[in-house]
């Protein structure tokens, strides 16, 4: 599994609208996309749940690298962020472990954290992970976790979560970023959850 995201920070005086009507008309086109595990159309608006800036994150967990660099690179849908953003940096992580959470209908909030791993003394970072993986299966018990993905960028040794919430971010959640989910493609997930 692989995890990705991008993020668009948009102007402050950007009409959101614009964003919600995009994902309005084309967010079920990757809804059976072959190697996508799951898509979430996220987004930030400045002012709201504490965020500074107009954001358009989209995060994905993908099943099949072929997959996912076809969607990046050859022409399977990425070229329309391009077309109309501009090329963006697209940060991935290495997925360790998704769960699927008890609630029963689509997500409406997401959070992210990222947390540095220590350095690699006396086995701090496999504490570390045992603890995320211990956190994640917390989450997974949860009615209001809809999915819960765990990842790891070796680059800058960080462990990524990303929670799809039911409802919204719970008030004493440790999110570094909160965000509205606008839409949920999820074609492959159980071959994801594991």
């Amino acid at each position: 599994m692989f995890a990705m995201q991008y993020s668009l920070t948009l102007p402050a005086d950007y009409d959101m609208g614009i964003i919600r009507d995009r994902v309005r008309r084309n967010g079920h086109a990757l809804d059976n996309r072959a190697g996508l595990a799951l898509k979430a159309y996220l987004i930030r608006s400045r002012g709201i749940d504490g965020s500074q800036v107009n954001q358009y994150a989209p995060f994905y967990l993908w099943n099949s690298a072929a997959a996912m660099t076809h969607f990046l690179i050859g022409g399977g849908g990425f070229q329309n962020i391009v077309r109309d953003f501009g090329r963006p940096p697209v940060s991935q992580w290495t997925g360790i472990a998704t769960v699927r959470g008890r609630a029963a209908g689509p997500p409406v909030a997401a959070s992210r954290r990222i947390t540095a791993l220590p350095q690699p003394t006396h086995g701090d970072a496999a504490v570390s992970i045992d603890d995320a993986l211990a956190e994640l299966r917390t989450l997974a018990d949860s009615r209001d976790v809809h999915t819960a993905a765990l990842a790891f960028d070796p680059r800058d040794w960080q462990l990524l979560l990303v929670t799809l919430w039911a409802d919204q971010v719970p008030a004493n959640d440790p999110a570094d970023d909160r965000y509205e989910v606008l839409h949920l493609s999820a074609p492959e997930l159980a071959l994801a959850v594991q």
